[in-house]
């Protein structure tokens, strides 16, 4: 696990002193070791640095950058599989002076190409330089586990595994793009290819790039699509064949991502995605595998209690940390630090602190995100199909439309409930759609586009997602057709991004096993019933992720995890009426919603003074608004100059 930085200057006026500038502003993620070199090639200076996290290989032999014959390379994160590729190289006429993946992942290009990344299981994105052809490669994985950041203007191709290496090139312009900051607000993160800045972009997941140094052309083609996954015939197994296939496929996966030499923990929240980790890697070994989870005292967001029990009863060697809102405000100015993007999902509090608490004991953490996305958790999806689905479409249409002459505001008794304006607004749009796909965009965002732009100063434009171009074959079900989408959206460009920063700002690798791209190409091609069976329990309600439950109640008895589903998300609509609503009154007052130009106070500060007052406000729109503003003071109006050292950003 590491963290990389460089470019390609066709100006050919970037030394390595910038290359070691943005490469150490990386240095969290990577303590261990650090490698910088520029190359000149014809028509272009190419940099390429890295600061490593010793996982595998703990010897100068995982030493980057790595060289072989013509190539160069830099790399990000880990290749499970790594010796079974390797032995295909060996039996071709390949030697190695290293046990590392990196040597691996190089000396496979040079052997079949890009089409080597075909072969991996891992989580990664690397660069590799051909010096003979003048090209650069750019792969990242299937999934999108770790991150790739390019800034392109004509003449300067820069890329980072963080934003924050941009800022130390020269080059570098920091405008925002307004486009961007409205699917923020909407969404609470920026969906791949966007970014917070103009000419800065996501490579997105299952994508190679190209630069050739010659004509100065950028190509980015997929290699792997999850949509491609769900568009191949339903497989012809029954219940039991699904039930062991991918119970193999996860075990498989799980035991994948224990190979390291270094110590390995899990994230054990309690639920249903964790537990089966923790479950079938802690059954049939000795040793107690380490388990962390963050409670909170506040009884209708904690579940520790539960995540005790079951690490009582898998016999793990378990961690706790109930936190309070002083630990959460200690860490509200690190986040933009973590978090160079604006990035607010709910979660962001307790997933920096399991880090930090799990960074005390090991080096690598394994955590379960991807589950509710590829079993199918999330109650959106029940609602989404529930909305439509089963409800005729002319009955829709004219319940949009009476909607469409109603103002939310004036209805008795229901405009004082909790969010109803934004709530109203959503299901009339759902309706007005007659679409499960649509619906499910309507649920995932937090802000209509109607309260966006009463909010943003500027015009901008609203940019297509992967919500609005990302759908699998029109003849796929509503739901696996939702699933692809999700797996597209909020897995790759929320909880991935929220996992590697935590993880990676204290020097911690975070595994993801569930996104081992075996798991989700079986699991596409299974029918909706075995995700949300739709026969009811006792309690009359459909079963979501019937499969994996299935499954784990193999490794755990039923009764201690049979219970309702709850979110890992801090207790913040309580904290911010209390210890920290002075946040709240400064960054959301008017002189600072006035210092960037980019927003209209009045409508904002309404919004803050009616939640702080005890109005139904959804907290989320705010946080979205304050997360930005945290943000803001923090990279466009502090110099560089003054970045937070490494060591402090969790200390």
């Amino acid at each position: 696990m590491c963290g990389i930085a460089g470019f390609v200057d066709f100006t050919r006026q970037t030394g390595k002193d910038t290359l070691v500038r943005m490469t150490d502003s990386l240095a969290h993620r990577g303590p261990n070791d650090a490698g910088y070199e520029v190359i000149e090639q014809p028509g272009a200076s190419v940099g390429l640095g890295q600061r490593r996290l010793s996982i595998l290989d703990l010897s100068s032999g995982g030493h980057q950058p790595m060289h072989f014959r013509h190539l160069s390379m830099i790399f990000n994160g880990e290749v499970y599989n790594f010796m079974e590729v390797r032995k295909e190289l060996e039996a071709v006429g390949y030697t190695f002076d290293s046990t590392s993946d990196t040597e691996v992942i190089l000396k496979g290009f040079h052997c079949w190409g890009p089409s080597v990344v075909d072969k991996f299981i891992g989580m990664f994105a690397y660069v590799v330089l051909d010096r003979e052809k003048n090209v650069v490669t750019v792969t990242r994985d299937r999934a999108g586990v770790k991150p790739f950041y390019y800034y392109w203007d004509g003449q300067h191709f820069l890329w980072g595994s963080e934003l924050k290496a941009f800022h130390q090139h020269r080059a570098f312009r920091k405008d925002i793009d307004v486009n961007s900051l409205a699917l923020f607000l909407q969404f609470s993160y920026i969906p791949a290819p966007y970014c917070i800045f103009k000419n800065t972009y996501k490579l997105r997941p299952g994508h190679i790039l190209t630069l050739s140094l010659g004509d100065k052309r950028v190509v980015e083609r997929p290699y792997w699509d999850v949509a491609d996954c769900y568009n191949k015939p339903r497989l012809r197994i029954d219940e039991q064949e699904a039930l062991e296939e991918t119970e193999r496929l996860l075990v498989s996966a799980y035991n994948y991502r224990m190979v390291a030499d270094v110590p390995v923990g899990i994230f054990l929240s309690g639920g249903y995605d964790s537990c089966s980790v923790a479950g079938i890697l802690q059954k049939g070994r000795t040793e107690r595998l380490k388990t962390f989870t963050i409670g909170f005292h506040e009884a209708d967001f904690n579940e520790a209690h539960y995540a005790k029990k079951v690490a009582d009863y898998l016999g793990t060697d378990h961690h706790e940390w109930y936190i309070t809102a002083g630990d959460a405000k200690d860490v509200f100015h690190r986040l933009p630090e973590i978090y160079d993007e604006p990035f607010a999902d709910n979660s962001v509090v307790p997933t920096a602190l399991v880090s930090q608490l799990a960074a005390r004991h090991v080096k690598v953490s394994l955590s379960a995100d991807g589950g509710d996305e590829i079993f199918a958790g999330y109650k959106k999806f029940n609602q989404s199909l529930r909305y439509t689905e089963s409800i005729p479409a002319p009955v829709q249409s004219m319940l949009s439309g009476a909607m469409s002459l109603i103002n939310p505001e004036r209805i008795p008794y229901f405009s004082r409930q909790y969010n109803f304006d934004t709530r109203y607004r959503k299901m009339q749009a759902i309706w007005e759609s007659r679409s499960p796909l649509e619906a499910l965009k309507v649920i995932s965002s937090y802000t209509t586009p109607e309260e966006v732009a009463a909010f943003i100063r500027p015009a901008y434009t609203a940019y297509e997602t992967s919500f609005d171009t990302g759908y699998p074959g029109a003849s796929l079900d509503g739901l696996n057709r939702m699933l692809s989408v999700d797996y597209k959206t909020f897995l790759v460009d929320n909880n991935l991004v929220k996992v590697d920063r935590a993880t990676m700002a204290v020097g911690l690798e975070g595994r993801e096993p569930m996104l081992d791209h075996r798991v989700i190409e079986f699991l596409a091609q299974l029918p909706a019933d075995l995700k949300i069976r739709k026969a009811v329990d006792l309690r009359g309600r459909p079963v979501n992720k019937y499969l994996l439950k299935k499954i784990v109640h193999k490794y755990i008895p039923k009764e201690l995890m049979d219970r309702p589903k709850m979110p890992f998300i801090a207790p913040l609509k309580v904290w911010f009426r209390d210890e920290l609503a002075e946040k709240m009154h400064d960054y959301l007052g008017e002189r600072k919603l006035r210092e960037s130009g980019l927003f209209n106070a009045k409508p904002i500060m309404e919004l803050s003074r009616a939640y702080l007052a005890g109005s139904p406000v959804n907290y989320q729109k705010l946080w979205n608004l304050l997360v930005f503003q945290l943000w803001y003071e923090r990279w466009m109006k502090t110099p560089v100059a003054t970045a937070m050292p490494a060591e402090e950003v969790l200390a």
